[in-house]
């Protein structure tokens, strides 16, 4: 079956064009279901999973409708985390690039709120936040949705599991009665249609799960002994051999903890969880993405919006607490086509838990039966350079490769993944020339200016 085009939809020529250099040779079914009621400026409440395209459905229709000599709030975005946030702002600036001079904000917490009030100042087109940091900038009336022609709503059912239904009505509260309101969800449950319901006129409803490609997950239930969890946490990463995991654990301590033993057993790992600041919880995401670490240990909370297009394995250490939450996390492996494997480790006294879970597609057994190697290590290849510059400092991708291939002489192919943001760079190294690469930048020049450079971890 033919896979509905870009082109049979009233977009320009500069946005078709834009998508097929991005590599979008097709609609994704929530994209083929939502965009046409989006573009006629119907309200939608949409059902799809993880990885289906949603962000580039719901960015395409706020970016056909944008005014960009208008220089005012047409469109907010609402994401459940800061890591989603960006996220969603990154990909909206790549589809963006058709159009001139478009200008995204993002508006989250966990940095400082100066600056952000000082970008609000010189103006935006679109805004992409958290409900508690974008309501803060609206009581204190730095933000102004007069303007507003488009209200996302993304991941609505988590923002209503994280408790943000008060934030979203005063938020709402602040926009125009007349405005398109487009409302993205991965799970259908009632409030999610009571929100619709509320904020929406006659929201279409649109369901393209069945529509969508089975993700390719094989599910184990390992059985363990009490007291010997993390035992079989090694014993399933040893089995697996995985390119790279992330571990969800249910509380931050136990990330701390399970972070710090897989650590000590010679499994490259960090811990992500909300006690962390902003630039540690960027440092972080830079260096699992960049596979300069292995394994990522997180809660559900901290891990929301993580994209990473070949995640091998997903370990669920701590059983999640319902069947939704299981499917968000074992949903970010698997994705583009690709296979992946999740496992879930429960105690004996958890037994009434995993009734739940037991279909003849999944797998159940013990710990024990693995077969692992015994003293398994992982270890990354790569290591991360830090640059003490960033966008703010005009930098860009090929500068960095640049000084990297040029005066420091290192090879292009131990070059990994570049990272920019506001004030500063990270760059993925291979290991084996990271310190001859930071010694080199240190004593030379980038864009004719000696930045300082150092290894992170």
């Amino acid at each position: 079956m033919t896979e509905p085009r870009f082109s049979s939809l009233p977009l320009s020529q500069a946005m078709l064009h834009n998508l097929k250099e991005l590599g979008f040779t097709g609609m994704t079914p929530i994209q083929a279901e939502s965009l046409p009621h989006i573009l006629n400026q119907r309200d939608i409440v949409a059902q799809a999973k993880t990885g289906s395209g949603k962000t580039a459905a719901f960015g395409i229709g706020l970016l056909h409708a944008l005014d960009v000599r208008h220089y005012r709030i047409q469109s907010l975005v609402l994401c459940p985390t800061r890591e989603l946030a960006d996220q969603v702002a990154k990909e909206l600036r790549r589809l963006a690039r058709a159009i001139h001079n478009v200008k995204v904000l993002t508006l989250t917490g966990g940095v400082a709120f100066g600056p952000q009030y000082g970008s609000l100042l010189h103006g935006a087109h679109i805004i992409v936040g958290t409900p508690g940091r974008v309501l803060k900038h609206l009581d204190k009336g730095y933000l102004c949705l007069d303007d507003l022609n488009t209200l996302v709503l993304d991941e609505a059912d988590r923002m209503l599991d994280m408790g943000f239904i008060e934030e979203l009505e005063r938020i709402i509260a602040h926009a125009p009665e007349k405005r398109q309101t487009l409302l993205f969800s991965a799970t259908y449950p009632d409030e999610i249609l009571e929100l619709s319901g509320s904020v929406q006129r006659e929201g279409i409803r649109i369901q393209t799960i069945s529509a969508e490609p089975a993700n390719k997950i094989g599910e184990y239930f390992y059985q363990v002994a009490a007291g010997e969890k993390r035992a079989g946490l090694l014993a399933v990463i040893a089995h697996h051999a995985p390119r790279n995991a992330l571990v969800f654990c249910n509380t931050k301590l136990e990330v701390r903890k399970v972070a710090t033993a897989l650590a000590e057993a010679g499994i490259e790992a960090l811990a992500l969880h909300g006690d962390l600041e902003q630039y540690e919880r960027n440092e972080v995401l830079v260096r699992f993405s960049n596979e300069s670490c292995k394994v990522l240990v997180a809660t559900d909370v901290a891990a929301r919006g993580i994209d990473i297009s070949e995640l091998a394995l997903v370990v669920n250490y701590d059983l999640p607490k319902n069947p939704e939450t299981y499917t968000h996390r074992i949903g970010r492996t698997a994705r583009a086509g690709k296979e992946g494997v999740a496992v879930s480790l429960y105690n004996d006294d958890e037994d009434h838990r995993i009734i739940t879970y037991r279909n003849d597609s999944r797998f159940f057994g013990e710990v024990a039966e693995l077969d692992s190697a015994k003293a398994f290590t992982l270890g990354a290849a790569n290591g991360t350079l830090v640059v003490e510059a960033g966008k703010k400092d005009k930098m860009r991708p090929a500068d960095l490769l640049g000084a990297l291939t040029g005066e420091a002489e290192i090879p292009g192919e131990q070059v990994g993944r570049i990272d920019i943001f506001d004030r500063h760079s990270y760059v993925a190294i291979d290991k084996a020339v990271i310190e001859q690469a930071c010694d080199r930048l240190n004593r030379g020049r980038i864009k004719g200016r000696s930045l300082p450079v150092w290894i992170l971890g």
